[in-house]
């Protein structure tokens, strides 16, 4: 499986996120750098996170509309795989490849701890590997993954299957929506969400509860 990551200035997850890919897959991710207008051919894109331009205006709002994320959103319609975790979800959706926003957490202070996750739809190339309804434990670290959508939008994330992870045990650390902590869009290759899995996959992390998520890339 061929894999890159994404690097804008200010992120800061893409040496962990390409370390949780290259231990899991075998095989070493290459690194695309924002200005690139073209992607290497791969199976999987993944954008990291961090604090991409510094967060300013909104948060994903000056990346997404990078030259590379022109060729991504492009590949993405015609099925590649991609995957936004916490700054890289809110860029995914500022991109318009995912619905709905990422806006400041209720309680108005940046967060950085464990959660409880629900896993709600296993079919996804993320989350094969785990049974449905599964509850692992995943780091988080952010301001803004309060998540929001219209009720048109998030009725059809519930009817249709689309929420993949939703934050369970009392453990939502941002206020969104209907506890709901990553999506899958209607196509099923592109998935969001706000936690940190790639931090959470090596004996030294203290748990590899979300070890199996990346094995389901290869499964996929």
């Amino acid at each position: 499986m061929k894999s890159a990551v994404v690097v804008f200035p200010g992120i800061n997850r893409e040496t962990d996120m390409m370390r949780a890919l290259e231990a899991t897959t075998g095989n070493k991710p290459v690194s695309v750098w924002h200005t690139d207008a073209v992607l290497p051919k791969v199976d999987l894109v993944v954008v990291p996170g961090g604090f991409s331009y510094g967060d300013y205006l909104r948060c994903g709002a000056i990346a997404a509309r990078s030259p590379i994320m022109k060729d991504i959103r492009a590949k993405a319609q015609k099925g590649l795989k991609v995957l936004g975790v916490c700054n890289g979800f809110q860029i995914v959706a500022e991109a318009g490849l995912l619905p709905g926003a990422l806006v400041r957490n209720a309680h108005l202070h940046f967060v950085c701890r464990e959660v409880k996750l629900a896993v709600e739809n296993n079919s996804t190339f993320f989350t094969n590997r785990l049974k449905k309804g599964a509850v692992i434990s995943c780091p988080v670290a952010h301001g803004e993954g309060n998540y929001i959508c219209d009720e048109e939008t998030l009725k059809a994330l519930e009817g249709e299957g689309r929420v993949v992870f939703r934050y369970t045990q009392g453990t939502n650390p941002n206020g969104a929506m209907n506890d709901i902590a990553g999506i899958v869009n209607k196509a099923g290759n592109v998935i969001g969400m706000m936690p940190h899995p790639e931090n959470m996959i090596e004996p030294l992390h203290g748990k590899t509860d979300c070890r199996p998520l990346f094995e389901s890339l290869l499964a996929a």
